[in-house]
């Protein structure tokens, strides 16, 4: 179970309280598709960024994140990393994911973006509410692999690297108004009903390979937030059905987007650490809730940016990043 150990501060904020390429393999009794990925070429040490809502072409600051991404191998924003892969949090391509395989969207949006050496790893990612808008299956599809081989989405799937098992969950089916109140959006549940069958079967499955995984860090990762102080805030039906199963399992860190921010809160032990990294494009909504968890929120930064991560067998050191030359926020855990 991860513990808050240390935190540092570089820049502006909001803060309070002091490789190989992997495909897609089947078989996993517990539900889930599983990737193993080698981290034979970094030492042991796993390391990755995390960004999350960020397909708008190029537009509103998405050029400019994925910029400062690639500069993150050359030493130009703080310690070198040999990254192993990069995690999306959803939200892939706005506002209504791709309308097929051949939608010149994804290239737009994705291959034309990110395209700096230091990021030609693979890409593990997760739907979005914006992406169930479209045509899930063209994401889901492995024929996106041919167009740009990194590309790797999945509604749940589990990454074994090493250190961590990062098992990534399918969130928006749990979300009642996409149902109920939809209003004008329009979204592909195919693969999905009955949704009450797919819940359940998530769950237990999420479940399983929790217990069963035998790996220091227990790491996941889902596209809306379970404790947030941002636009959207918490998100009701993962705390009630979600959260118990990761508390349960002593899970280290819970990983979304949604929020287009940063931040890094942790449970009322510091034990578990939830962070945001929503800041891949438009950001500054101005509107913080930080009365909802202002004990134990440590970080908050309402525009664009991402995450890295670094995991050794005993310690995790994360560092936010905004577009800007200096990291922000930093913090060291355990296990």
């Amino acid at each position: 179970m991860g513990g808050l150990c240390s935190c540092w501060i570089w820049t502006c904020g909001f803060v309070m309280m002091g490789c190989l390429w992997a495909d897609f393999v089947t078989g996993l009794d517990v539900g889930f598709s599983k990737i193993q990925h080698s981290t034979a070429t970094n030492g042991g040490t796993l390391a990755f960024l995390v960004v999350g809502d960020w397909g708008r072409g190029g537009a509103f600051n998405q050029s400019q994140v994925a910029n400062k991404l690639s500069l993150f191998q050359m030493g130009d924003i703080g310690k070198k990393l040999n990254i192993d892969f990069v995690i999306s949090t959803g939200d892939n391509f706005y506002h209504k994911g791709l309308k097929s395989v051949a939608d010149p969207f994804f290239r737009k949006s994705f291959t034309n973006i990110y395209t700096a050496k230091s990021l030609q790893k693979p890409w593990y990612t997760v739907l979005g509410n914006h992406d169930y808008q479209g045509n899930t299956g063209a994401q889901l599809s492995r024929e996106l692999k041919k167009i740009d081989r990194r590309w790797n989405c999945k509604r749940n799937f589990i990454v074994r690297a090493g250190v961590a098992d990062i098992i990534f969950i399918d969130t928006t089916p749990f979300v009642n108004t996409y149902f109920d109140n939809p209003k004008e959006q329009r979204f592909d549940w195919s693969g999905i009903m009955p949704r009450d069958e797919y819940l359940s079967s998530l769950k237990r499955n999420l479940d399983l390979s929790l217990k069963t995984s035998l790996a220091p860090w227990k790491i996941v990762v889902g596209h809306h937030a379970i404790r947030s102080i941002g636009y959207h805030g918490d998100t009701h039906e993962i705390v009630d059905q979600l959260l118990p199963i990761l508390e349960a399992n002593k899970v280290d860190m819970y990983i979304n987007g949604h929020d287009h921010c940063l931040e890094h809160l942790s449970n009322q032990k510091g034990l578990m650490q939830f962070l945001t990294s929503g800041g891949g494009s438009k950001a500054w909504k101005n509107k913080i809730h930080y009365e909802l968890h202002s004990e134990t929120t440590h970080f908050y930064y309402d525009g664009e940016g991402f995450i890295s991560v670094e995991l050794i067998w005993k310690k995790a050191y994360i560092t936010f990043f905004d577009v800007m030359e200096k990291p922000m926020y930093g913090i060291t855990i355990k296990p």
